[in-house]
């Protein structure tokens, strides 16, 4: 894969997300490329490079097990609050989520070197929990920032023992938070992060008795066997949340059913969309598909997150703030989405398309190499390689679009401006059908508002959700976004 993202601001460009290529950046321009994936030079603060690491380690996780929204979205989460909560000993009026202020040391030991100590050692802490198998990459981070992983010991006495306190304290909490990540809930498999609410299905991958319901679909490798993933993390409305007063708090309301007139429309306009994809929306679908390094959408916000850092020239205390807000939006989000999905356990665009057509003729996208073509509508494909036909979970609501408009949002409100200013250079195609690349696309991403729209429509063009899907996603997560801004900013001391 050769993915080429570019963000310009102002005078300045700079990679975004899973950037391959370094290409037309200004010779000028200091950087830092961590693992060939981020910009940032020595005017980065620790913070920022910390999530560098984070993202990689995620990365990498999701090459090795595959690509788990929600628990992605929970990491990062983690993570970005115990980087906040141990910078907040180290502020004059910040309170942490779990010790309130009653680590907040001396004033003249709220120094920068004292903070990115705490923050640095809460990290390496937090990524080893989640990540185990990482922990001696974490080190070397540790070393490569210019400390000992030997001194991590936790402690009220020192930056690096309040750094492992937080750390410590809130990976122990997390372990009950109702993920599973520990896999010894009551009824789970004693799998890490498994069901232990007993979902169901009530369709079969061969056979729907409820069109209206989700089915889970039959995914093929590079092999050529065969495989139906089930509902990915059906718990998640039982994960503690940072903001949200309960899971179904901004449940949206039912969906469009079988036989309604809007169901059918909003079925035909995923069926005119897969069958007129131009080079741009292809790139869109791509490149939201996809995320930057495959860490999803929260990965993909907080990849936007630091290109605001940089644009604005953030500072340690500026982006531990920035991160932690995004972070917990990201998660919340996913505990909005996931208690719709749940709910209404909606069917996706695969199901509906094959139950109102049949075995018409119809145009499509006929897969990689084939173009556009005439198929029984029984054949319909979304835009997609064969390995991911659509995400093993609900469709009702979109998962993309909840997170990008509570990310969108909080990002507006915590920058005071709906102005991002990034444009994207693509190769159309060049996940799903490499050997039918055109020449590349600029994508526009104005404001955070349009990147979230972005991000909405194109599940839509790329025939994983319908448009209702999007519109009552889009809605949900600004809704989420609004309150988290609210309650992180209550945190800082801004309120």
């Amino acid at each position: 894969m050769h993915r080429r993202e570019l963000l310009k601001t102002g005078s300045m460009m700079a990679l975004v997300g899973s950037a391959l290529m370094p290409s037309r950046l200004l010779a000028s321009e200091p950087r830092l490329t961590h693992q060939g994936y981020s910009v940032g030079g020595a005017e980065q603060s620790l913070a920022y490079h910390w999530l560098d690491v984070l993202l990689d380690t995620a990365a990498t996780e999701v090459g090795r097990v595959g690509a788990r929204p929600t628990i992605l979205a929970r990491a990062m989460a983690v993570v970005t609050a115990a980087m906040y909560e141990a910078w907040a000993a180290f502020d004059d009026k910040a309170r942490g989520q779990f010790f309130g202020d009653s680590l907040r040391v001396a004033p003249s030991e709220r120094t920068l070197a004292n903070k990115q100590a705490a923050i640095s050692y809460a990290a390496a802490c937090a990524i080893t929990d989640l990540y185990p198998e990482s922990r001696t990459n974490i080190e070397a981070a540790l070393r490569k920032f210019g400390f000992d992983p030997m001194k991590a010991v936790a402690s009220r006495a020192s930056p690096i023992g309040i750094g492992t306190l937080v750390g410590e304290k809130i990976c122990a909490h997390k372990h009950g938070d109702g993920a599973n990540q520990m896999g010894d809930e009551v009824g789970s498999s004693g799998v890490p992060y498994s069901d232990y609410t007993e979902y169901a299905p009530v369709n079969s991958p061969d056979h729907v008795f409820n069109p209206d319901r989700w089915q889970p679909i039959t995914f093929r490798r590079d092999d050529g066997s065969t495989f139906a993933p089930g509902f990915l993390t059906p718990q998640w409305y039982r994960v503690e949340p940072f903001a949200l007063a309960r899971p179904d708090q901004f449940r949206a309301p039912e969906p469009p059913r079988v036989g309604s007139d809007r169901l059918k429309a909003d079925i035909d306009e995923v069926m005119h969309y897969n069958a007129t994809l131009t080079p741009e929306q292809k790139a869109v679908v791509e490149f939201m598909r996809d995320g930057p390094q495959s860490t999803g959408q929260s990965g993909h916000w907080l990849r936007l997150a630091q290109d605001v850092s940089r644009r604005d020239h953030y500072s340690l205390d500026q982006d531990v703030k920035l991160f932690f807000q995004v972070g917990q939006c990201a998660h919340d989000a996913f505990i909005a989405s996931w208690d719709s999905k749940r709910y209404w356990d909606t069917s996706r665009p695969w199901t509906l398309v094959r139950y109102y057509y049949g075995d018409q003729t119809i145009k499509g996208w006929g897969g990689p190499g084939k173009g556009v073509i005439e198929m029984k509508a029984s054949d319909w494909y979304p835009y997609s390689p064969y390995i991911f036909v659509s995400p093993p979970f609900p469709s009702y609501v979109s998962g993309h679009s909840t997170v990008s408009g509570a990310c969108g949002e909080t990002l507006r409100l915590f920058t005071g401006s709906d102005h991002l200013g990034a444009e994207l250079v693509r190769h159309p195609g060049e996940i799903t059908e490499p050997d039918a690349m055109g020449p590349d696309v600029t994508l526009y991403l104005p404001t955070f508002t349009e990147t979230a729209d972005m991000a909405g429509i194109s599940r839509v063009m790329g025939g994983y959700h319908i448009q209702a899907d999007n519109i009552e996603g889009l809605k949900m997560g600004r809704s989420v976004g609004r309150l988290v801004h609210e309650r992180a900013q209550d945190l800082f001391g801004h309120a």
